[in-house]
């Protein structure tokens, strides 16, 4: 990958992301001095994380954050879901404002209609974890109501949502993160710039993976309970099939109340996209903000349902392979009926990147460090045909896992809203470019077809056979010997080193050999 298109290409994203907030919003935003006062939208079993990063929060600084509101749908039960050290955290409405220390009965707080919330003066970002098909509803209305945003991913249910969130962002001007936790992994950023600066050459492939097994099958342990019925739960605005975002559409299709849909409502298109959105987006995130990529020009997803035949409509095997107009490809698999992963890599033309941890000791204990590795490739043009051997590679450490990174991004995020600054470690931006790679990928499983990016109607269309044609033209007309542009560098960027034979290959023309040397006249 061309030096020159990374540069442009990555700060072109990071100039959208990176303004501040107009006068009007800076006036809104909490001063260096005040708690910035949250409210929790969708309070289930992952949002109960981001209630006890919240809290811890707020114990170890008063001034720092604040849970003032709860919104959720369903009363809730005390007794689900388990604390860092063993106790209940419980889920749902009531539950979740006993927490947070609010009155139960402050209808004006603790509600089931998300917009009481949205009209609080007292409310200045909001937390949003909802199932997926309500993310970007929420996030156009927060972001209208001038309220800044956490979003969990993955930041929508569809491509024409993802770009309306972005959209609505920028012309509110307010500070908006999407909840990949890894994105606050310092590695991250380090690999970026190493590889912008050209340090493992041409980027042509990268690969990455999410692999679990499930013995119940992928979120069916989230439990189903006799208290989850019609008289706890609003199950029409669960639906949201009275609202929309693209018009005529509406958030889900309407349907007879079901424990299922509702509890494990991952296992169904209607309100999200299985492991391709829930999964799949963790890790493209971090890997194109490395690679230094954003919308893939070309899709293919496959997999299907091959063991988990339990009602679900989402695959259990899935694959995406996206190919990027910058000259690479990335590579997305996994499985929920294995657990035994692939590497996580980013193969250049002069080494590798390899992300993961290792053993070290710190301080004389045991510790795993996060980070990744540069394995250096071996010298060309080998005289034995095959791969090269694999070489001692160079640790670069101090990075942080998954696990560990809730609290980061969220205190990221309070910074960015008391800085007035947009360049979140996760900006919408970038939310969208991840979630459209994947979303192109369930569009590819489902429709059987090969799919494109239309960059400038920001949407996908359907592929032909142009991506490969237009590679082999390349090819041919750049790479044969004899060439003004020649083998080495000139517009084709390559760093080929043909050997001398090389030049013994081109067509013959009327007889002639093209290696032979020219000649100028004859007896």
């Amino acid at each position: 990958m061309k030096r020159r298109t990374f540069l442009q290409s990555t700060a072109a994203a990071a100039a959208v992301s990176a303004m501040t907030l107009d006068a009007k919003t800076y006036a809104q935003a909490p001063g260096a001095n005040e708690a910035i006062r949250l409210a929790f939208l969708g309070v289930g079993g992952r949002c109960q994380q981001h209630i006890d990063v919240i809290l811890a929060m707020q114990m170890a600084n008063a001034r720092s954050v604040r849970p003032v509101a709860v919104c959720d749908v369903w009363d809730g039960n005390a007794t689900l879901g388990r604390r860092p050290d063993g106790t209940a955290s419980g889920r749902g409405l009531f539950p979740s404002a006993r927490r947070c220390g609010l009155n139960v009965d402050d209808r004006a707080h603790v509600t089931k209609d998300y917009r009481r919330l949205l009209e609080a003066r007292d409310v200045d970002a909001v937390c949003i974890a909802t199932p997926d098909h309500w993310h970007a509803k929420m996030c156009i209305d927060a972001a209208n109501a001038s309220k800044h945003i956490y979003c969990e991913k993955p930041m929508t249910k569809t491509i024409h949502e993802a770009h309306a969130v972005v959209d609505a962002a920028r012309r509110n001007n307010i500070v908006m993160t999407v909840g990949v936790q890894w994105m606050a992994d310092p590695s991250l950023r380090r690999a970026n710039e190493m590889i912008r600066g050209g340090g493992i050459g041409h980027v042509a492939q990268a690969q990455t993976s999410y692999y679990r097994n499930s013995l119940v099958g992928q979120w069916r342990y989230y439990p189903l309970t006799q208290d989850m019925n019609p008289t706890t739960i609003d199950w029409d605005m669960f639906l949201g099939h009275r609202f929309s975002v693209e018009e005529g559409v509406p958030l889900a299709p309407q349907m007879p109340f079901d424990r299922a849909l509702f509890a494990q409502w991952r296992c169904n298109w209607a309100f999200g996209g299985g492991m391709f959105t829930d999964l799949f987006v963790h890790r493209v995130t971090r890997l194109i903000a490395a690679m230094g990529v954003r919308y893939p020009a070309r899709v293919v997803g496959g997999g299907g349902i091959y063991l988990e035949y339990d009602g679900r409509d989402v695959p259990d095997v899935a694959t995406i392979v996206c190919d990027y107009e910058e000259g690479c490809q990335l590579i997305i698999t996994a499985t929920m009926i294995n657990d035994h992963p692939i590497d996580e890599v980013i193969r250049g033309r002069t080494g590798t990147v390899k992300f993961g941890s290792k053993a070290i000791m710190r301080n004389g204990v045991a510790a795993t460090d996060w980070g990744y590795e540069v394995i250096p490739q071996a010298a060309t043009n080998r005289p034995v045909a095959g791969q090269p051997a694999r070489r001692e590679g160079v640790w670069h450490g101090d990075g942080m896992s998954e696990a560990n990174s809730g609290t980061p991004i969220w205190e990221n995020f309070l910074s960015c809203v008391r800085a007035r600054n947009r360049d979140t470690f996760c900006t919408p931006e970038l939310g969208a470019a991840a979630f459209t790679t994947v979303n192109m990928g369930v569009q590819s499983y489902r429709q059987g077809q090969v799919l494109f990016w239309d960059r400038e109607r920001r949407r996908p269309v359907v592929g032909d056979a142009s991506w490969a044609t237009r590679l082999e033209r390349r090819s041919h007309e750049r790479g044969r010997p004899n060439q003004i542009i020649g083998w080495t560098g000139g517009t084709t960027g390559s760093t080929l080193e043909p050997p001398e034979y090389q030049r013994l290959g081109g067509p013959w023309v009327n007889g002639r050999d093209p290696s032979a040397p020219a000649t100028t006249g004859g007896n």
